[in-house]
């Protein structure tokens, strides 16, 4: 079993940076919901009226590229002394990587493209299909891109599960919670197969949408967003149970070793406990991080950096919890807080009354982080995108 650090809340979005400061000017307004910012952070609203912001990514001129998964396909925000400037959509497909160079890679919930980018006219050529094999059920219909900065001529990609339990997933082979990677020079102008090519970096992963870089060694998170509604020996324990997860894969380079390389990280058969109280039948009592089945399971570098994690929020949970941006710090590549921490997660931007979630209140999802250290932050409920700064 793949080491794990557990978090709680909902749908999650890593993304891996560098501390850095900036400033924050021009505010536009509150933004939907009443915020609570942490010391030391700024924040305001930059955009709004999109059609449910996910995945962004910034191009090599500072332009904001924002995946609306509401049907907007792939819009371009540039920024202006006074604000941001928002483009057109630019492409169909509802999910986008950081463009590499000239080039920008996009998802649909079936397929991959690549495209032609300009970055300066915010313009695309015809698009190169690279990926396909993938339609399913089910909710899970994110397939998030990631080209590694520290690798750059792999393309990592993530797919969920079909339903809240697949039990099918127990077999790497149907491609589902799984991430793998491919050599983008294998992409000759044939679609490949996703579940039959490329390399399994992790699987029995749910639904890992959240999927980040560390710039400072090259290692590859994913935040897990586990079961819905587990129960353990006819015991309903959902509502602190089980925990989310921010999983290591290692590196996906082709000369140093990985002994992370296609590991399995439990999904469907184990989740990471939350709440060990609510967890019977263990000998010597469950721990915070510890492995263990539902009733539903099937028998089967020294620079500082932190994780940002974007909890999308429960739909399950009295109070509801989520609805938030936190931060895990790093050091030497891995977590300061210990595997079995419950405070590993800090706060740095939220609801001030959950209650009123998901209706009244941010929702978050997407995070891109540019190279002056701002963090942009879409909300996909309110069709927002938020710009967090560190304090000077």
């Amino acid at each position: 079993m793949a080491p794990v650090l557990p978090t709680l809340a909902g749908l999650a979005t890593a993304l891996l940076v560098r501390q850095a400061a900036a400033q924050c000017q021009n505010p536009t307004g509150p933004g939907t919901g009443s915020r609570v910012l942490a010391d030391g952070y700024e924040a305001k609203l930059l955009i709004n009226g999109l059609r449910a912001p996910r995945h962004m990514a910034i191009d090599q001129q500072g332009n904001l590229l924002v995946a609306e998964q509401g049907g907007g396909g792939i819009r371009r925000i540039s920024f202006q002394d006074n604000g941001a400037e928002e483009g057109a959509p630019m492409s169909e497909p509802r999910n986008c990587s950081l463009p590499l160079g000239d080039t920008l890679f996009a998802s649909s919930a079936t397929d991959v493209y690549q495209y032609e980018y300009d970055a300066a006219a915010g313009t695309v050529g015809q698009p190169k299909h690279l990926i396909t094999g993938m339609v399913q059920g089910g909710y899970h219909q994110t397939r998030t891109l990631v080209v590694p900065l520290n690798e750059p001529n792999k393309l990592i990609l993530s797919r969920g599960s079909e339903d809240n339990v697949d039990t099918a997933a127990a077999q790497e082979s149907t491609g589902r919670s799984i991430i793998k990677f491919w050599n983008i020079d294998e992409f000759t102008g044939i679609a490949l197969d996703m579940a039959s090519t490329g390399t399994t970096l992790g699987w029995g992963l749910r639904n890992s949408v959240g999927v980040g870089e560390d710039p400072t060694t090259g290692g590859i998170w994913s935040v897990e967003n586990s079961v819905d509604n587990m129960q353990r020996l006819g015991q309903d324990v959902h509502n602190e149970n089980p925990g989310e997860e921010l999983n290591y894969h290692g590196l996906v380079n082709s000369t140093a070793p990985n002994e992370f390389l296609g590991k399995n990280y439990g999904y469907p058969g184990c989740y990471a406990v939350w709440e060990p109280s609510l967890i019977t039948g263990i000998d010597g009592g469950a721990k915070v991080g510890m492995q263990v089945t539902s009733m539903e399971s099937p028998d089967t570098q020294n620079t500082d950096a932190a994780a940002y994690v974007s909890f999308h929020g429960s739909w399950n949970r009295s109070p509801p919890d989520g609805y938030r941006l936190s931060r895990i710090d790093f050091k030497d590549g891995q977590p300061v807080a210990p595997r079995d921490s419950r405070d590993a997660a800090v706060n740095v931007m939220w609801n001030a009354n959950n209650s009123a979630c998901p209706g009244g209140c941010f929702r978050p999802t997407g995070l891109a982080i540019d190279s002056e250290g701002r963090i942009f932050m879409s909300s996909d409920s309110t069709g927002e995108i938020y710009l967090i700064v560190k304090s000077s």
